[in-house]
């Protein structure tokens, strides 16, 4: 019983219409789902993804007033997405530097070619170089040719004070495998291995905690099949990890726990997917919302912001 690779990554916004606008116009990303933050409906939970909203392609962001991050430790740092070809990153570089963007210059990093980034919030990102062949679905209408696009997440790099009950938690109770350390960041693979299933640790214990905020990451998910999700949550129980129990996110399950320097985790399905209620061809077109939400649409609806 392995974790496939990330789920999905999903972060805090404090701006919704910019938040779609960079994401679908700068990025590509085709927007699959709209819909509410499911424990707090004046919220938008947005989710970002390739042509067809695989699992492991997806960025997801609650809309939220928040202030601005306070960087630190105990936190998602940085949120990986893999290209394929060393052409892409002369694209990338000039594209997102023509958006008046903060953005490094490509560098090889851990033996693949990396270009650093932020968005309009001071989301931390980069683009890694990817040659496997993990599957993706090209977006015919994404405003970055098909050859550059983002094929998905991966890494993503954790930032925690002490690495030693973090390592436990990853080895012993997900079952990943320490791959490398470099410096003070440790390598972590889970099935499949490579980017889309690589998990970075910082280990810096001179910082101060993070503050979530505007900018930053609320949790990170990992991907598993639907036949596994009652054994991950009896696994979960059997090695006594505090956590959510079954939650039921209508296009896909999960469980949710604390890894121990704090960092939210969630483990989550690969199904049922994003085309339970709404056709392929116009996902994320329209609001939508849970069987459970539903008889609230127009009051939901009417505190929610236009996007554009």
């Amino acid at each position: 019983m392995q974790l496939n690779g990330f789920h999905h990554l999903t972060a805090v916004t404090a701006d919704a219409p910019k938040n779609h606008a960079f994401y679908t116009d700068v990025l590509g990303l085709r927007l699959v789902k709209k819909s509410v933050n499911q424990d707090d409906v004046s919220a938008y939970h947005l989710f970002y993804a390739d042509g067809k909203g695989s699992p492991g392609t997806d960025i997801t962001f609650f809309d939220w007033p928040a202030p601005r991050e306070r960087r630190g430790t105990h936190s998602i740092a940085r949120t990986g997405f893999r290209v394929q070809g060393e052409k892409a990153f002369s694209y990338w570089t000039d594209r997102l530097k023509a958006k008046g963007l903060k953005v490094g210059e490509p560098t090889e990093k851990f033996g693949r070619i990396t270009l650093d980034f932020e968005d309009f919030e001071g989301q931390r990102l980069s683009l890694v170089q990817d040659e496997s062949d993990t599957p993706y679905a090209i977006w015919e209408k994404s405003t970055v040719p098909a050859e550059h696009q983002i094929h998905g997440l991966g890494p993503i790099t954790l930032s925690v004070p002490d690495i030693a009950p973090t390592e436990m938690v990853l080895t012993k109770v997900m079952g990943m495998s320490k791959a490398a350390q470099h410096g003070n960041t440790h390598v972590y693979w889970m099935k499949g291995k490579g980017p889309v299933a690589e998990l970075h640790v910082i280990e810096e214990p001179g910082l101060a905690p993070a503050q979530q905020g505007a900018g930053g990451v609320h949790h990170v998910a990992f991907n598993i099949p639907m036949a596994d999700y009652t054994a991950w949550a009896e696994r979960l129980r059997a090695m006594r990890v505090p956590n959510s129990g079954p939650v039921d996110r209508y296009w896909f399950k999960s469980l949710y726990f604390r890894e121990p320097n704090g960092i939210l985790f969630e483990i989550a399905t690969d199904g049922p997917g994003f085309h339970a209620d709404e056709p392929m061809e116009t996902l994320g077109e329209t609001l939508s919302l849970p069987p459970f939400l539903e008889g609230r649409r127009a009051q939901i609806e009417a505190g929610l912001k236009k996007l554009g």
